[in-house]
């Protein structure tokens, strides 16, 4: 008896696994269009030029080299949503303090990697971009704070073009999943205990996709460096969810990448425009 009850708790504690990392898999999105791309991650950039990451003539070179475009968005302190990726200033512009730290007005005086560029808002890049290539916009959301959300969807909800969202926060894939389902949506997701990035039950459950049952993701977007995660895997193979790899920086990456992913974020490099 005492077996069985064991036996019992592991069929119970499987199939609860199987449920958490479940994605979307009714009425789900057709992702054919997206696949077709290659990604400039935060544009076609080049920090050491005038071109920076997440700068307007990165994303003008992405267009014209006939890319598609991964960015980052999150909101200033007066709640533009404004197109970065750090939380913190330090890195792209030298300055102490976050994003949400300042108001717009007072961002346009920091300059990204001592280019010409400013940090800028999406309503502008949406504008520039005008539907020409796909968008993935990755939502930063640092806690539990879902704000930039709604802002973002509104300013999303009028644009013409393709874009889907993704975002590390399993809160902002929720958010949408309750709020407007019909747009594609991805969990980010990384080694984190690998990377030493995060530790305990938190880093567990964000490696292992154990929070899908808040968003039902329709994509899973990984570090391409671990394409062997077990739920990573069952996603893709059990589940037939699109797989996306980043951030890929070399064509010998590209090509081992191939065998375990269907999307593809690249940087440092300039592959074929198209699969």
């Amino acid at each position: 008896m005492a077996m069985l009850g064991v036996i019992g708790v592991l069929l119970l504690a499987a199939a609860l696994y199987f449920w958490m990392i479940m994605p979307r898999v009714n009425h789900r999105p057709d992702m054919t269009y997206f696949k077709e791309w290659m990604y400039a991650h935060r544009g076609l950039h080049d920090n050491g030029s005038e071109a920076p990451e997440n700068s307007m003539k990165a994303f003008q070179k992405a267009v014209e080299a006939g890319f598609g475009i991964e960015l980052d968005i999150q909101l200033s302190k007066d709640g533009v949503v404004v197109v970065f990726h750090d939380f913190t200033l330090k890195r792209a512009c030298g300055r102490p303090g976050k994003v949400g730290d300042y108001t717009w007005k007072e961002l346009q005086e920091f300059s990204l990697f001592g280019s010409g560029e400013r940090i800028p808002r999406l309503e502008d890049v949406l504008k520039m971009v005008a539907g020409r290539v796909p968008l993935i916009v990755e939502f930063k959301i640092e806690r539990t704070n879902l704000s930039l959300c709604p802002a973002a969807d509104r300013l999303l909800r009028d644009y013409g073009g393709s874009y889907c969202m993704e975002s590390f926060n399993p809160l902002a894939v929720w958010w949408y999943r309750r709020n407007h389902r019909d747009i594609v949506r991805g969990q980010l997701s990384d080694g984190f205990l690998r990377e030493k990035e995060y530790r305990g039950l938190l880093g567990f459950l964000l490696q292992n996709l154990c929070l899908n049952w808040l968003g039902r993701p329709d994509f899973i977007a990984y570090n391409h460096k671990y394409p062997n995660i077990l739920s990573r895997k069952l996603c893709r193979e059990l589940y037939k969810s699109t797989a996306a790899a980043w951030t890929i920086k070399s064509r010998e990456q590209l090509a081992r990448a191939k065998k375990n992913f269907d999307l593809f974020i690249f940087d440092s490099f300039v592959p074929n425009v198209k699969m």
